[in-house]
């Protein structure tokens, strides 16, 4: 009587690539189909409140980048660890410790921004788009999908306060980034031609227009409509 012995073979699924399309939505959709400021209508404050010039806008954006992304791969990495009942005060005190080393790196190497700066850095704490990835995404999920969620979510804030930054130096102080645009402008055509600013774009009026005009043709071009 002979016996015979199934032999079953592992089958190793193929790992997902680190860009697939999966992974893209992750980045690609904040940035226009549900960006957290035109969409979710998140983190409005900072928005209007550091965008008068590009260079403090930058270094916001910059700081939210590294903020949001260190916060997702630390939470992510203890999602399993963090007991339900203190997930809230866990986020919180991990960002804190994030925005306190951006503070002090600001503090450190760029005084004049830390001193510009301090009281909107510090708000980041409280920045809901922030704490919406960690409860929403970061807490369920692995750490580098965690990291490119929350790189993609900061990158679509990032666009939206560099833009309006933008426009509110450009028409109320007539530079990008200090270099005097109008100026240049005005030498190349002469003094005749000359372009005057618009104080009201320096204003938190201002920032509630253009964020508006912004607002309504990304909603324009996406046909997404409020429920």
């Amino acid at each position: 009587m002979s016996t015979e012995t199934a032999q079953t073979t592992d089958v190793k699924q193929p790992s997902e690539a680190l860009l697939s399309k999966r992974r893209k939505k992750f980045i690609t959709d904040p940035l226009i189909d549900d960006n957290p400021i035109t969409i979710q209508v998140l983190g409005i404050c900072s928005a209007l409140a550091v965008t008068t010039q590009m260079q403090p806008t930058l270094v916001m954006a910059i700081s939210v980048i590294f903020v949001m992304v260190m916060a997702n791969l630390t939470i992510s990495l203890l999602r399993n660890t963090i007991p339900s009942r203190v997930r809230i005060i866990v986020q919180l005190a991990v960002v804190a410790t994030l925005v306190t080393l951006v503070n002090e790196i600001l503090k450190a190497f760029a005084f004049d921004m830390y001193k510009e700066l301090s009281v909107f850095i510090g708000l980041i704490i409280t920045n809901c788009i922030v704490m919406g990835r960690l409860e929403a995404f970061a807490l369920g999920n692995k750490p580098y999908d965690s990291i490119l969620d929350g790189f993609g979510s900061a990158l679509g804030y990032s666009w939206i306060i560099l833009a309006v930054a933008f426009f509110r130096e450009l028409l109320g102080s007539g530079s990008v980034f200090g270099v005097p645009v109008y100026e240049t402008i005005s030498g190349l055509f002469g003094e005749e031609f000359s372009l005057a600013t618009n104080g009201l774009m320096v204003s938190p009026v201002g920032a509630f227009i253009i964020l508006g005009l912004i607002i309504w043709v990304q909603r324009t071009k996406t046909g997404y409509v409020e429920h």
